[in-house]
């Protein structure tokens, strides 16, 4: 049985971990499961080394140079898409390739080159939480799904933020080889074959501190040690001194989501955090965090996280 062929593409800027996640997936795979291997195969535009983020160097082949059949085409994403997505070579290349590819794959912001040559239009996609909103504004064909590790639409899988390239591998060697397979490299990588949450990297906290606006700025502080307090629009409006409809207004423009939202998702990192660092009962949280019953937390972790407060605990607890 012929090598199943997997080319990853690089260029300059790109995020290390979007090419070696996926790539010791694939040679984890290789080496410890009677299949085929994989045959694995770096490119970029022009070939030769390519230098990522982090300041290591890769060795690149010349992606005109790729001939044949391909079974996974892999773009990984970087931190100067706006260049990658602009070179009319590379954006092109990978087109080409797609029509030559059983399966098109991207890891994190790959998918604005996807989307730059149209491989996503009138797709479900998602690409790292920070990037959704420009990812739907700027490729409007694509129904983005923020939230999500990795999503497949027919042939074309597109994942999140940097480790969700491994998620994404695990997730090919299963359509490959079956769950049992995927288990047995998540195992030697020690990482869950699948998480149980959305893209739980996303902090409200971190997002919160962009804010420019001081009254905004202030109540966003208060927050996080008031999660019992009342936290209604209304509250936090006369908190900032603001008519709601201008707090609302401004917290939106601001923080990028609605105040009741960030209120929730602050509300959640605090759970999870207490979920995981101490034996508090979920009821226990629930009232810490503000939730008032576990059965209001739960709906809510279930809604952002796709998860359970238990099954957090679970993955996630203390022994």
């Amino acid at each position: 049985m012929n090598e199943p062929r997997i080319v990853i593409v690089g260029f300059p800027s790109v995020q290390i971990l979007d090419v070696t996640g996926p790539l010791e997936v694939f040679s984890t795979a290789s080496r410890f499961l009677p299949i085929p291997r994989y045959a694995t195969q770096l490119v970029s535009t022009h070939g030769g080394p390519v230098l990522s983020t982090s300041g290591l160097e890769f060795a690149t082949v010349p992606i005109g140079d790729v001939v044949g059949g391909i079974d996974t085409l892999v773009v990984a994403g970087g931190s100067d898409m706006d260049a990658a997505a602009g070179d009319p070579r590379l954006v092109d290349s990978i087109r080409r390739l797609a029509l030559l590819s059983r399966r098109v794959t991207s890891v994190c912001s790959g998918a604005f080159l996807l989307a730059a040559a149209g491989l996503l239009d009138g797709r479900r996609a998602t690409t790292h939480w920070a990037e959704c909103d420009t990812l739907g504004r700027a490729y409007p064909r694509v129904a983005v799904e923020p939230d999500a590790i990795y999503v497949q639409d027919g042939n074309v899988w597109t994942s999140a933020g940097v480790t969700a390239g491994i998620d994404l591998a695990l997730a090919l060697v299963a359509d490959d080889h079956g769950r049992a397979a995927a288990a047995t490299v998540a195992r030697r990588l020690v990482v869950y074959l699948r998480r149980s949450g959305g893209q739980a990297q996303f902090s409200a906290l971190l997002a919160a501190q962009s804010a420019n606006d001081e009254p905004i700025r202030d109540v966003l502080a208060w927050v996080p040690d008031n999660l019992t307090a009342d936290l209604s629009i209304t509250a936090m409006a006369t908190r900032a001194h603001l008519s709601e409809r201008q707090f609302s207004r401004v917290f939106k423009s601001e923080v990028g989501i609605t105040p009741a939202g960030h209120v929730e998702a602050v509300r959640l990192e605090a759970a999870c955090s207490l979920l995981e660092t101490t034996r508090l009962s979920v009821e226990e949280v629930a009232r810490a965090c503000g939730f008032g019953t576990p059965e209001t937390m739960n709906r809510a972790f279930r809604r952002r996280l796709n998860t359970t407060p238990g099954d957090h605990r679970d993955h996630f607890g203390p022994a």
